[in-house]
């Protein structure tokens, strides 16, 4: 087995000594990696015109970490080097360390407008779960709970990226893993060699993955007797041999330009299907091996998925503290803000972003500490505003359409359009509100249009939808943890009140 400084995920990478910057990590970015956009293998991500600026926003991130003034906000120090480290890494034992990670999030998702979901941070947490628990992994064999250890701690002392792709392909979902007309169609192990195994198969979703150092490749969907194969924990570079990212239609294009696309242009982040042929994975990089198990049980045995969740919902908050500025400024540049039918729909949606304000804050007033003295957020508080997001979302941009009207559809064509001379005197003239010039204007409604309306906008909504999954599945996780003793010892209370009154 080999040691650290032999490993593969760390190969080129000196040790950390000082935190990442934008540049550094922009640099890294150009190492082999292989992703097949528009018919070609893209050269290099950082200068793709597609993909570019979402890189860009992501160095952003890090140079934000980075910054001095920042770094009490931004970082712990690892207590295995020294070092500032990214607080997304920080393990919480404390109520002040869970609000720490929180405004650490919060400092980057606003940095984005919420619009980025799978930012460094997004695994970071569910690693940090996985490192609390190492007993648990241990059980299928003690290198892998010394393994899941020793790769959060490199992640975490390299301020690395992680992607993950933890849901199969959707080929046949009528059948388990291993009874699909392929085996090797779901991402599993088609090879054990003495050094380590070979995966081969298809796995998604892996949103920000083309921008990310290593892939998480495990399984959170239920697993069958059978699927032995398909129930692994492991990490890969990006660039690994055989490693191959396809993903979706890019939202930014060449031909467009901030001013139209304000947001599409920068934060599409992408999400990717992951091909793996032939990857070798060394053993030192695997935490789960053919364990149906393990494999269900590292979601929420660990803290893993509510550290995760913690963030997202963090991140969502953010984002719709910009839905309703959006909004907000919307209705001063027609001058309805005063009326009372629009004060009573930003009344509702004041509302509803309030409660998922309120609900990440309440997962650390309510958190609690396990035996090991890991501190837990909330359970039943994550999956409470997570069952809702999905409706909560769609009546937020509903909305927000009914306050805009045809406002969103009577933009001009494009920048352009400011161009011509006798175009802008139409526009200056008649497209300005009572309180801005028409280029003011036009700014804020492309910002909503891009937000709701474009490609770009209509894959949010699909994304936000979908975020934890099916919302039966979190509705089923509230169903399990909420305290109905609680509640039905009320009602055994109200069925044993001493008769009064008259008798029946």
């Amino acid at each position: 087995m080999a040691t650290s400084s032999q490993n593969p995920l760390l190969a080129g990478r000196a040790p950390a000594s000082a935190l990442r910057s934008g540049a550094e990590y922009l640099k890294s970015l150009r190492d082999g990696r292989r992703v097949y956009l528009d018919g070609e293998l893209v050269k290099d991500v950082t200068e793709h015109p597609a993909l570019r600026e979402a890189a860009r926003s992501i160095a952003r991130l890090y140079d934000i970490a980075a910054a001095p003034e920042n770094r009490e906000v931004m970082t712990f120090t690892s207590p295995k080097t020294g070092a500032p480290v990214h607080r997304g890494y920080q393990i919480p034992k404390t109520h002040a360390d869970l609000k720490a990670r929180r405004l650490f999030s919060e400092k980057w998702a606003e940095a984005t407008f919420g619009l980025m979901g799978r930012t460094p941070d997004h695994v970071a947490g569910f690693f940090c779960g996985y490192a609390t628990k190492p007993s648990l992994f241990a059980a299928g064999g003690k290198q892998f709970g010394e393994n899941v250890v020793r790769l959060y701690e490199e992640a975490r002392d390299n301020h690395l990226y992680m992607s993950y792709a933890i849901v199969p392909p959707q080929i046949d979902r009528s059948k388990p893993a291993h009874k699909q007309t392929d085996p090797t169609l779901h991402a599993g192990v088609v090879k054990e060699r003495d050094d380590g195994i070979v995966i081969s198969g298809a796995q998604q979703l892996a949103t920000g993955g083309i921008y990310s150092d290593w892939l998480h490749l495990s399984c959170i969907q239920p697993l069958q007797p059978g699927d032995e194969n398909y129930a692994n924990g492991l990490v890969v570079p990006i660039n690994a041999p055989g490693l191959k990212l396809y993903p979706r239609r890019a939202f930014a294009r060449a031909d467009m330009n901030s001013v139209d696309y304000p947001l599409s242009s920068r934060f599409d982040e992408t999400d990717s299907y992951v091909i793996f042929d032939n990857v070798f994975v060394p053993w030192e990089n695997v935490y789960c091996y053919r364990n149906i198990d393990l494999c269900r049980n590292q979601w929420h045995l660990t803290p893993a998925h509510a550290y995760g969740n913690l963030q997202a919902q963090v991140r969502y908050g953010a984002k719709l503290r910009f839905m309703i500025g959006l909004a907000k400024r919307m209705n001063e540049n027609t001058g309805h803000d005063n009326n009372p039918p629009v004060q009573m729909a930003m009344g509702e949606l004041a509302a509803l972003v309030s409660i998922v304000e309120s609900m990440a804050i309440a997962q650390e007033v309510v958190a609690t500490t396990d035996a090991d003295g890991v501190l837990w957020p909330s359970r039943t508080t994550l999956y409470a505003v997570m069952a809702m997001q999905s409706e909560f979302n769609g009546r937020m941009l509903e909305i927000i359409r009914e306050l805009s009207g045809s406002a969103m559809i009577t933009l001009p064509s494009s920048a352009g359009d400011f161009d011509n001379p006798e175009m802008a005197h139409d526009l200056e003239k008649y497209m300005c509100s009572a309180s801005s010039d028409a280029k003011t204007r036009m700014a804020i409604m492309r910002l909503l249009w891009d937000f709701i309306g474009s490609e770009f906008g209509s894959r949010h909504q699909q994304y936000e939808k979908f975020y934890g999954g099916g919302t039966y599945v979190v509705k089923q996780s509230i169903n399990r943890l909420y305290d109905y003793k609680r509640a039905t010892a009320l009602v055994d209370a109200a069925l044993a009140l001493p008769p009064v009154g008259a008798k029946h």
